[in-house]
Formats: C-alpha cells, sequence, structure tokens
C-alpha cells in the first residue's frame, strides 16, 4: 500500500529539517509502546518516514519517485540500519526516566550564591576590604562534611560508587539499556551507616557565615567578583559552589563618574575669571590647586591629568574634569556699581546700566 512518509509526520515538503524532526519528536513520544500500549506498528510507521525525510539524499530520492510504491530502500518495515540515534536522546529520557546513552549521575555540588554589594565612589576609586554575612549551607564542623557520625563512609554496593545502575528494557528497537539513579545511595554513590546527629547526614549545616571581601581600586558599577568555594557547601564533601560579588556603587554628591574619569562643577566670581587666578578644587584625595588664566569664559573645562580613578585592569589612572561656572552678583552697593560703570566707558562700548 502506498504511504505518505509527509502525511504521517503531518509535515509537507517544505518544511524544513527541523520542522520534521519537531514533528518527529512529538508524534514518537505519542505512539512510543511503553506509553501507548498497541502502537507498535505506528510507531514503526513514523520511524520509517522519519528516516527517509531527515536524510537529504533518500529525501531527495523519495520526492523524485513519489510514493513508496516505486522507492525502494532495502529496509523491511522499521529503522533503516544507518539511522543516527544521537538526536533522540531526549525523547527516551522523557519516556524511560533515565538518559539514553549519557552519563545521569546526579550532582551534589554546592550551589552558586550572589551578593549584591554597594560601595561609595571613593571605595571604588581606591579599593578596600570590608566583611558581609551571608546566609548558607557550610560544611558541617562535627563530622567534617562526611555526614557519617563515626567518619565512616563506604562505597555503595549497588552501584559500585557510580551513583547510577542500568536496567535493560525491551523495545521495539530490541535490547535497550538505560541509566537510572541508584535506590541504595540515591545517586551518592555512598552509604553511611551512622548519620551525624548534627547534619542528619547530609554534612552540611545552616550558617550566617562572616566573609572578608577585598574590593580592588578601580571596579564599576556591574563588576563581579568571585570567591572561589564560597558559595553553598556540597553534600557529603561534594565541592562547594562559589560566591559572587556584584558591585553597585552609590551616586557621589561631588563628583560625576564617566569610566574611569571624573567631573565636577566648580564656581567661581567674575574678577577671578576675568583677572585669572588660582583656585582650590575637589579631588578624590583632597584639595588641589588650579590655576585660571586670564579671560575665563563660563563652561570651559579644565582637566587634571591622573586625578580620576586607577584603571583596573592596567596601570594609571583616568582624569579629572572641572567645569567652570562664574558667578554673576545679583546686588551690588552704589561704590561697586560705580566702579562697574568706569570700567563700562573705558572699554569704549554703551552703557550696561
Amino acid at each position: 500500500m502506498t504511504k505518505d512518509y509527509y502525511e504521517i509526520l503531518g509535515v509537507n515538503k517544505n518544511s524544513s529539517k527541523e520542522e520534521i524532526k519537531k514533528a518527529y519528536k512529538k508524534l514518537a513520544k505519542k505512539y512510543h509502546p511503553d506509553i501507548n500500549k498497541g502502537s507498535e506498528e505506528k510507531f514503526k510507521e513514523i520511524n520509517e518516514a522519519f528516516s527517509i525525510l531527515s536524510d537529504e539524499k533518500k529525501k531527495q530520492q523519495y520526492d523524485q519517485f513519489g510514493s513508496t510504491d516505486n522507492f525502494q530502500q532495502g529496509f523491511n518495515g522499521g529503522f533503516n540500519r544507518g539511522f543516527n540515534f544521537s538526536d533522540l536522546g531526549d525523547i527516551f529520557e522523557n519516556v524511560f526516566g533515565g538518559g539514553f546513552g549519557r552519563e545521569s549521575r546526579q550532582d551534589f555540588s554546592g550551589s552558586d550564591l550572589r551578593y549584591d554589594l554597594n560601595i561609595s565612589l571613593h571605595d571604588a576609586a581606591f579599593g578596600k576590604e570590608t566583611t558581609i554575612h551571608i546566609p548558607k549551607y557550610d560544611t558541617c564542623p562535627h563530622c567534617e562534611g562526611t555526614g557519617s557520625e563515626d567518619g565512616i563512609v563506604t562505597t555503595c554496593d549497588q552501584c559500585n560508587g557510580q551513583g547510577t545502575i542500568i536496567k535493560q528494557r525491551r523495545t521495539p528497537f530490541g535490547i535497550m539499556q538505560v541509566q537510572q539513579t541508584c535506590p541504595k545511595c540515591h545517586g551518592k554513590g555512598q552509604t553511611i551507616k551512622d548519620p551525624c546527629h548534627i547534619c542528619h547526614g547530609t554534612g552540611r549545616i545552616e550558617v550566617n557565615k562572616k566573609i572578608k571581601v577585598k574590593i580592588p581600586a578601580g571596579v564599576s558599577n556591574g563588576t563581579r567578583l568571585r570567591i572561589s568555594n564560597e558559595g553553598e557547601a556540597g553534600e557529603r564533601g561534594a565541592p562547594s559552589g562559589d560566591l559572587y560579588i556584584f558591585i553597585t556603587i552609590k551616586p557621589d554628591k561631588t563628583f560625576i563618574r564617566k569610566g574611569d574619569d571624573i567631573y565636577v562643577e566648580q564656581n567661581i566670581d567674575f574678577v577671578t575669571a576675568t583677572l585669572g587666578g588660582e583656585i582650590e578644587v575637589p579631588t578624590l584625595e583632597g584639595k588641589a590647586k588650579l590655576k585660571i588664566p586670564t579671560g575665563t569664559q563660563p563652561e570651559t573645562l579644565f582637566k587634571m591629568s591622573n586625578h580620576g580613578i586607577k584603571h583596573l585592569n592596567h596601570t594609571g589612572k583616568g582624569n579629572e574634569f572641572i567645569r567652570i561656572n562664574i558667578d554673576v552678583p545679583k546686588k551690588l552697593n552704589k561704590k561697586q556699581k560705580e566702579l562697574l560703570k568706569e570700567f563700562g566707558k573705558s572699554l569704549k562700548k554703551k552703557k550696561w546700566f
């Protein structure tokens, strides 16, 4: 009887490889004999269609001949012997509850932890060492992480320390081996006779641990610091996770940071702006002298080299930029007004007042 492989999988000739694979996986899971009793023939038919349509050369030949009556590939109603099963692992994992040719041993390593730390701009510029408190699971001090009251841990005799056992199942493809978590040691690969009375055999306890954090000079918003082995402790001596510190820098009242440069606004009187002089400006390290040249205009930007933030990954520092604002007095006494009028006349311009 003529078979339409496209109709069997519910796709068309223009369907992509991914669409064909997706359709097959959905049908294979639905009609797998271990789930749907009595569906062996349907399951074989689905696999037959997929074995042809998933192979570009076979698909081209099938499209050319147009039907299974004229299309001969030498298979006897089942899987083509050259068919690749490597992409079907997730299907069999869902069906059988275990891996298909995969390592499924459980991992009892500790989890990584995250801590958000707010620091000042000054601390970001010069670095700092601080102490934080982390609630977490840590290694049990009584049993030293073994989970055993007497410290004796033995290899599981059912899985020989693998944490998994191999079981065989009969399928339409023959006898298949699947891995499952060992029911005796629950995937740990070890057993203990007398569990620790403090941690109850887990090898870890809940604590609120003090941890010293060294913040390097030059960190910026979003910098991530890793402290190895300071995450959650693993069960029964399994490796601990890591602690990740995420840095947030609080806004500063004086400076604005852009990269490793800092900016500051500085007001000067119009006499200094006109005649020039020397002023004090704030820096991250304290006050510093800045020379103001004659005739400085509003919004003039002065640069002080190497007064910014230390570069995190190489030597040197950024710069400090000082933006000048000129204060114009709102009130003048009689004498000040007269002096300004005389000054205006000397410029040979129209009166300002």
